[in-house]
């Protein structure tokens, strides 16, 4: 879309999830320095390159920032960081705060994905799912929410996926995570209204940030009805939106924006 009457300027906000140049991440930090606002990034690079994403490289988190400054971005990359240890992802706000002189936004990408078919499930197994996906996503909301100037408009967008549409099954862990996402933002946007602050929740569906591959590929863009995956550019036009001025009256939802996208 790229709607250049959509303006942040002004606009303090950490991303997290900001690691791999394929990622839904790396495109929100993108688009939200083009729209004029200061940006904090956090990845945690180790974990692509253990997982095998594609685009995954050492230190990608900071590559990444280094690219848009050179665009003349305001990009910032935080302390890298593994949110499964206790502490981390506070840090992460607070370390945003600091460095950008304040914060009026969350963007909480970040996620902790693996298969795992019933038989397969270990107490590791589940536990990484919710501490990376639900645990520090409330960490770092009650941060936040300390440093958070109630005069202004404040707003945080979480991820969820796509397991409140149809099943899942080969990914429950993951899936159990994000179906708390989507109650935590159901709890949290009444209970921060009237601190200023906004909480929204989308499905970005099925997106094309380089997981899939030839005819898995193929017969997934079938299953869109314009043919074609969705893309970070997709997601991020839905979160600048959540972001800006024109959203001000929209706290408290779970936006599908699947391109239509066929179950079964």
């Amino acid at each position: 879309m790229h709607e250049k009457t959509l303006r942040l300027d002004g606009q303090k906000i950490l991303i997290t999830g900001v690691s791999r140049s394929l990622g839904i991440g790396a495109t929100l930090a993108r688009r939200f320095a083009e729209a004029g606002a200061s940006v904090a990034v956090h990845g945690y690079s180790d974990y692509d390159v253990a997982v095998g994403h594609k685009s995954a490289a050492p230190n990608g988190t900071k590559v990444l920032a280094e690219q848009l400054n050179a665009l003349g971005l305001p990009v910032t990359a935080l302390e890298p960081g593994d949110f499964k240890i206790p502490g981390v992802a506070e840090a992460a706000v607070e370390e945003a705060s600091a460095r950008l002189g304040g914060l009026s936004g969350l963007v909480l990408n970040h996620a902790y994905s693996t298969y795992g078919e019933i038989g397969t499930w270990t107490p590791e197994h589940i536990d990484s799912h919710l501490i990376v996906n639900v645990r520090a996503c409330m960490m770092m909301i009650q941060s936040f929410t300390a440093l958070a100037d109630s005069a202004q408009d404040n707003a945080v967008t979480l991820f969820t996926s796509g397991q409140y549409l149809g099943p899942m099954v080969n990914e429950i862990a993951y899936c159990v995570s994000k179906e708390a996402i989507v109650c935590l933002c159901r709890q949290a946007s009444h209970l921060l209204g009237d601190k200023g602050i906004r909480v929204n929740c989308i499905n970005p569906g099925p997106n094309d940030t380089g997981y899939c591959f030839g005819d898995a590929h193929e017969t997934v863009a079938k299953m869109f009805p314009s043919g074609r995956w969705g893309t970070p550019d997709d997601a991020a036009d839905l979160v600048l939106f959540l972001h800006s001025p024109y959203a001000k009256w929209i706290t408290g939802q779970i936006i599908a924006s699947e391109g239509g996208f066929k179950r079964g």
